[in-house]
């Protein structure tokens, strides 16, 4: 019973199709219209119809479910309905009745052309399927979107799965289409698909690279959105931006922005600072050289000019009573400072030094401080400062580095030390500019060199 009902139902649109045409063109006729030209005026004019038609009930439905659409976000605020309504979710939806209505009017417009209806049925379908895609893409993004606005996501590589699912979609839609065109059942386009499979991967080689490497990268963890990493194979340094399927988006300090393939976050060695940023502070690592010929011992008459030196005088006078001791008790012969335990200028700038870092306000005390001898170069003896800045920020960091070294190299002319520098023009210029040079000037002149 069924069956008969549909029969009759569509016999009855046929017959209301046709009645359609048939009138439009007799119309044309009795105008005085040419058979042959009332054929295609009639096409042209119930085309337009059709447009005119299709249009003013895409703007009508587009407005209708935009209004509703905006009426249901305001009741749930930065919701899922607000990304859908900034992805179009509502044009793309609003095209659904008017290919429907343009499937069914197809064979009255195109009655009398059978090639051109087969040709349009087939862009019909197209478009069907097209929008299908557009409309899945676009829940997908505002998906994503909200994902993002989600602390537990947002640093995660979501351009990247939204890259994968976007292969899924379109491989599928182009099944479909290819189904549609043929005739064939999809399994053939596997068929295909095997055999143009070497061409398909040298094609998409990045692709597919990416995609593994995607994968890892989310599963190890290995970056983040935001996180600040170094490449220097690619001249990369800043934040990362964006991580999608094929490549990864850095901006660089001076706000350039370097691509990079994502399979190479996997292929190439980089740094990654987020350690650093959770760890709560910033390494300093750096030395003063000194020169070695000025390393000397103190003399007893020079320390009680060294006490006066805030921070050390407490160390002087217990390490002194400990020196002392010690060179009693083993008869110390003290005619030469070289013979037992003694004082070094060098040991008291280490001491003060350590102690000026540990009182910076600037330094994370919780962490490892320290200020330790390295080994002797050619340029002279690195006295190297090791700490963590209790910042992360790169102007507080900076600013703490520089205030505790401006101050080490203001202090080491007072512990009779020098720093090394190598000669300029200007040191040579005063040895010239000065009384001629015997032997002894020329060979203090090659140990400057």
């Amino acid at each position: 019973m069924d069956e008969t009902i549909k029969a009759s139902i569509e016999e009855n649109i046929e017959v209301s199709q046709n009645f359609i045409a048939q009138f439009t063109y007799e119309l044309l006729v009795k105008w005085g219209v040419g058979e042959k030209s009332a054929n295609f005026v009639n096409m042209l004019v119930l085309f337009a119809l059709l447009i005119v038609a299709v249009y003013v009930i895409h703007f009508l439905i587009f407005k209708g479910l935009r209004m509703f659409l905006e009426f249901i976000a305001k009741k749930r605020s930065r919701g899922y309905i607000q990304k859908l309504i900034d992805h179009r979710f509502s044009h793309a939806v609003a095209m659904i009745i008017p290919l429907i209505i343009i499937t069914q009017s197809l064979p009255v417009v195109f009655e009398f052309h059978p090639r051109l209806l087969k040709l349009m049925v087939g862009l019909t379908k197209l478009l069907s399927t097209l929008l299908f895609i557009r409309i899945l893409m676009i829940i997908v993004r505002a998906v994503a979107d909200k994902l993002k606005e989600n602390t537990t996501f947002a640093q995660r590589p979501i351009e990247s799965y939204i890259g994968v699912l976007r292969i899924i979609i379109y491989f599928f839609g182009a099944i479909i289409i290819y189904s549609q065109f043929t005739g064939k059942n999809p399994a053939a386009f596997f068929g295909v698909l095997g055999a143009a499979s070497a061409i398909l991967l040298l094609m998409f080689k990045d692709t597919i690279m990416g995609f593994v490497a995607s994968i890892q990268v989310a599963t190890n963890d290995m970056v983040r959105i935001g996180d600040w990493v170094t490449m220097p194979d690619f001249g990369a340094d800043g934040d990362v931006l964006e991580i999608s399927l094929t490549t990864v988006k850095i901006q660089n300090f001076d706000k350039t922005i370097t691509t990079i393939p994502t399979h190479n976050l996997i292929s190439s060695s980089f740094i990654n600072w987020r350690g650093m940023q959770e760890f709560g502070g910033r390494r300093i690592k750096r030395s003063l050289i000194i020169k070695q010929n000025t390393i000397r011992y103190v003399l007893d008459e020079e320390l009680e000019e060294f006490k006066k030196i805030q921070g050390i005088r407490d160390y002087i006078i217990k390490r002194k009573k400990e020196i002392d001791e010690f060179n009693e008790k083993r008869n110390i012969d003290k005619s030469l400072a070289i013979n037992g335990r003694n004082f070094t200028n060098a040991g008291l700038f280490r001491r003060y030094a350590q102690w000026y870092i540990d009182h910076h306000p600037g330094v994370d005390k919780k962490k490892i401080v320290m200020l330790r001898q390295l080994q002797p170069t050619e340029h002279g003896i690195p006295f190297e400062v090791y700490l963590f800045a209790n910042t992360v920020n790169w102007i507080p960091y900076e600013g703490t580095m520089a205030d505790i070294f401006d101050h080490l190299i203001a202090a080491v002319p007072y512990f009779g030390l020098e720093i090394y520098e190598s000669p300029t023009g200007t040191d040579f210029d005063k040895i010239t500019d000065s009384e001629p040079l015997n032997p002894e000037d020329l060979n203090h002149l090659d140990s400057i060199k």
